[in-house]
Formats: C-alpha cells, structure tokens, sequence
C-alpha cells in the first residue's frame, strides 16, 4: 500500500508499506523515529504513545492503514525551530519529571495532547491525562508539576502576546 501522512510537520508518503504494520514498527524501524518506545506491545502501559491529529494514541495497537491522511507527532516532533527542547520537555527537566527517562516522550505527549484541549488544567485532569502510562521512577507527581507549570507558562505567554486582557 501507498502511505501518506503529516510526520512531525512533514508530509511523509511511502510506498510497499504493510497494511497490517503497527504504527510503532513504522516509525522505530522504517523511519528510524526511536524516541517512541516499545513496551508491552498491548496497549497497556502506553509508553508507545504518540499523537494522531493531537489525540493520544498507542502506537503499538495502530495500525498504519488508520494514519493515513493524518498528523502525527512523536517526541522529535517537540523539539523547537533551531532544535531546542520544547516547553514541556525543558519544564521535565527543570522538576525533575524525567528520572530514568523511559516512560517521558510518553509522558510529555500526553501532557501536550492535554494542552493543547485546556491551558487551564486541574491537577486533576493533569493526572488523568497520564493515567494510562506506566512509570516506574518518578511517583508522578514531578511530571504532573512539570505540565502543570507548562500551562501556566503558556498562558502568561497568551497573555503577553496578546497585549493582555481585554484587547484585541
């Protein structure tokens, strides 16, 4: 099959691609794309998350056929325009959100796919947004503090940007 999608912000289109490859295969193994991680390989600890048109998705248990057409984005695809970390990526760090690191593209996609719904989120909401990926190390409350102060970063930069409240 012919397989065009949006990657990162490029259009991608291949050809003899397998109908019945699962995303993850795709982008860790044909388009060298390793920050998603393999894990349970059954959807369950959702290390191999990745957004599909800012949906949280499980890469594992996607196959290629339902991209098709789509945007995806894999943690490569946060990095900034002169390849720094992006907002997210820099607020894990700086709270200490990333410990062994293996469960953290993971993490800061579900955390951008949270963002980009609210930038007003409830801790709440943070935790339910992560919920459904396994991390070992960290306890989850550096990484709910990590999203939680990224939103606020983004909304004062709304807020200085557009001249602040009541203007148009």
């Amino acid at each position: 099959m012919r397989l065009t999608f949006t990657l990162n912000g490029e259009v991608v289109s291949l050809d003899r691609i397998a109908e019945d490859l699962p995303l993850l295969d795709l982008l860790r193994d044909t388009l060298g794309l390793t920050g998603t991680k393999r894990g349970c390989e059954t959807g369950t600890c959702g290390l191999c998350s990745v957004l599909v048109d800012d949906a949280l998705t499980r890469a594992c248990r996607t196959p290629v056929t339902k991209i098709a057409g789509h945007t995806v984005t894999t943690i490569e695809g946060m990095l900034g325009p002169n390849g720094e970390l992006g907002d997210l990526q820099s607020a894990f760090l700086e709270y200490g959100a990333v410990q062994c690191g293996f469960c953290t593209p993971a993490m800061v996609l579900a955390g951008e796919a949270l963002l980009r719904r609210t930038l007003t989120p409830s801790r709440e909401e943070i935790r339910r947004a992560i919920n459904g990926i396994l991390c070992r190390c960290t306890g989850y409350q550096q990484i709910v503090d990590a999203i939680e102060a990224t939103a606020q970063h983004r909304r004062d930069q709304q807020k200085a940007t557009s001249g602040g409240e009541g203007q148009w």
